[in-house]
């Protein structure tokens, strides 16, 4: 098997806080070394990329020798947290920015699908926008031509494809770029996140369009996402990335194994153990699971009362906001977002105290181990967020008094229904 993408010793440093270097005296010592053939001098600076931590250096390190192989054919996955380098990687990838060192080489043309939006002119119409990119990746106007009806079908949005992109909708636009990125033979196809802005049924549509690419036409996939049942199911290889560098590759299966055992053991540290991001007016201290009988645990029935008490310290700050939240994300083992509680659903601000309960009379999950994700936000910005911060396992025990149970992947939520 022939290797289609090479990646040798990636590295990608930034400045904080500005463009560039950022002053002269920088610019110029760098440019005083590069002519006398030396190495540039804050390469030997910089510190990783852990969002979470004060900086205590002027330049970051968002990608740090990045190697590895990409064979002909092969669906990889690249996972991580927030921060982690995937989108780094893949621009670089995407001749989007250049690395600060080593080198990529790729075999073959490649389409990239990264953000919302990216290579769209908002005057121009859909149609036009299809002859634009395809333009961009080498294509030539009768091979875009011949490809058309097929790149405007599969979108679903003919009634709009002469209407200008700027009034197009997130979705649309994904829909569009996606199927354009898809249909104008890329030897490799590069997809980053933007998936999870579509419906679930174009999302379904498009995995099962990169696997026809991949199975079918031989073609490379490089795919980036945080719903690791979509990673699951459509890649055969995958990659780890944390902190801007290379943490694990393997056969997918090891991989997402791996990154769940990683958030497990996360999960089993105490607040004060975990990185926390924002802007420090609010402090998560503490979360338990409480019952109706005020007994502390972390297993329960389905159906039953559940509790969940947070602590926090919260500056004056904090409290003079004129909006603030505190939300609650459940996430499944393989990270995907199952479901979602927010004060901000029923009050506007979070009052003067340092403890908020959220009560849930009947837990209508089903039989598994989900994960607590902790976010605080004001009218100012980000007060505090904290992934993997607990684990909660669910067991079904006869919710329908009958001795059945809800065979797996048919769904995270347990309804309450009857028949007539």
């Amino acid at each position: 098997m022939s290797i289609a993408i090479k990646f040798e010793n990636i590295s990608k440093q930034y400045r904080l806080g500005t463009v560039g270097t950022g002053t002269i005296s920088h610019d110029l010592n760098r440019w005083w070394h590069i002519i006398r053939g030396k190495e540039d001098p804050y390469l030997q600076v910089g510190q990783e990329n852990d969002r979470s931590k004060k900086a205590d250096s002027d330049y970051v390190w968002a990608l740090k020798n990045i190697t590895f192989e990409v064979e002909q054919g092969d669906v990889v996955g690249i996972i991580g947290k927030n921060g982690a380098g995937k989108s780094t990687l893949l621009k670089i990838l995407s001749r989007v920015t250049r690395p600060t060192t080593g080198d990529i080489k790729a075999h073959g043309r490649i389409a990239s699908l990264l953000e919302v939006g990216t290579g769209f002119h908002p005057e121009m119409t859909g149609r036009e926008n299809i002859y634009l990119n395809g333009a961009i990746m080498g294509m030539t106007k009768p091979e875009i031509t011949k490809k058309l009806d097929e790149i405007i079908d599969f979108a679903g949005i003919e009634k709009y494809i002469d209407t200008p992109a700027k009034r197009y909708s997130s979705g649309m636009i994904v829909r569009l770029g996606f199927a354009i990125a898809a249909h104008l033979d890329p030897e490799i196809l590069v997809v980053d996140e933007v998936l999870a802005v579509g419906d679930a049924e174009f999302q379904k549509k498009a995995i099962g369009k990169m696997q026809d690419v991949s199975k079918g036409e031989g073609r490379t996939v490089l795919f980036v996402s945080h719903n690791m049942t979509a990673v699951k199911n459509l890649c055969k290889t995958g990659v780890i990335l944390k902190n801007g560098t290379l943490e694990y590759q393997g056969h997918i299966d090891d991989v997402i194994d791996r990154y769940i055992g990683e958030q497990r053991q996360r999960s089993s540290l105490s607040l004060t153990d975990i990185n926390h991001a924002g802007n420090g007016s609010l402090r998560f201290t503490n979360i338990q699971f409480i019952d109706s009988k005020g007994q502390i645990r972390n297993t329960y029935e389905v159906g039953e009362e559940l509790n969940i008490v947070i602590t926090f310290e919260a500056s004056e700050r904090f409290y003079t906001c004129f909006t603030s939240r505190i939300d609650i994300g459940i996430n499944n083992i393989l990270d995907t977002r199952v479901a979602w509680l927010s004060s901000f659903m029923l009050n506007d601000k979070i009052s003067n105290k340092e403890k908020i309960c959220f009560k849930i009379p009947k837990l209508l999950l089903t039989e598994g181990i989900y994960n607590i994700n902790l976010y605080s936000e004001t009218n100012e910005g980000l007060a505090d967020w904290v992934q993997n911060v607990a684990e909660l396992n669910i067991v079904f025990h006869d919710y329908y008094k009958n001795g059945r149970n809800i065979p797996e992947k048919q769904g995270y939520i347990v309804i309450d229904f009857d028949l007539n």
